[in-house]
Formats: C-alpha cells, sequence, structure tokens
C-alpha cells in the first residue's frame, strides 16, 4: 500500500509580513489530514503557532545584511511524522542554552522556543553548510 505523502516548500523574505501566510499554510495542512485521527482544530492551531514563532525567530536573527536574506520552510509529511525545518542565515544559537520563560514576570518574546518544545514532540538546531536548521517533529498517530 502506497503511504501519501505531503511536502510544502516556502521561501519568504526576511519579514515578518509573511507570518500569516507561513501560520496559514500550516493550519490548512492541519485540517486537510487524511489519516488523522486526533482533534484537527488543536493540531491546526498548534501547527500555526509553531510555524509562526519558528519563522519569527528566524528572521528576528537572520542577518539581514547578507543578500540570502530569506527564510526557507519546509513542512514534510509521511507515515504518520510531520516534520517541519526551518532554514537562516543567521548567527545560529546554542538550543540547549535557551531559558524557560519567566512566568512570574512575563515579558514580550522569549516564548517561542518553549511553545514549539512544549507543542511538538522534538526539537532540534543545527548549522548545515552555510545555514541553520531548526528541525521540528510531531507524531500524527
Amino acid at each position: 500500500m502506497c503511504s501519501s505523502v505531503i511536502q510544502v516548500e516556502v521561501i519568504i523574505p526576511t519579514q515578518t509580513k509573511y507570518l500569516d501566510l507561513i501560520g496559514s499554510i500550516g493550519e490548512h495542512i492541519a485540517k486537510e489530514l487524511d489519516k488523522f485521527s486526533g482533534d484537527r482544530q488543536a493540531l491546526a492551531y498548534h501547527l500555526n503557532l509553531v510555524l509562526t514563532e519558528a519563522t519569527v525567530n528566524a528572521i528576528k536573527h537572520s542577518n539581514h545584511n547578507e543578500t540570502k536574506d530569506t527564510v526557507r520552510i519546509t513542512i514534510h509529511i509521511q507515515d504518520n511524522e510531520l516534520n517541519i525545518k526551518v532554514y537562516d542565515y543567521g548567527q545560529g544559537f546554542d538550543l540547549e542554552t535557551v531559558p524557560l520563560p519567566d512566568f512570574e514576570h512575563p515579558k514580550e518574546g522569549g516564548m517561542g522556543i518553549f511553545f514549539i518544545r512544549t507543542l511538538m514532540d522534538s526539537v532540534t538546531y543545527t548549522r548545515q553548510g552555510d545555514c541553520n536548521v531548526l528541525e521540528i517533529i510531531k507524531h500524527l498517530s
């Protein structure tokens, strides 16, 4: 039996005006998954949030003086695994040193990685060639 594969690739300029587009792509994908038996509305919301947060981080930390001032997002779904990769050309960061948010004194920003880690099953951040890759995995079964 052949399993269905969904693959989406989006390349946007490092501008926040495209965040709604990226979030809505995640929402639409969640609502169209054939074999997903969980809460589609919740998954749609989670994907919107995760894609938006990951993209805003890539934009915020990208190197705007470079000619490669784009962010590339890929979404690949196969065999009940959703894999999101966000590529940027910025300085990069150490995922393991990102602190937990201060819930007692919340401030603007600093919640994105926390949300991504909380809502998804696996989050890694690596340097691949001349770019950084944030890889996010969600098991759909």
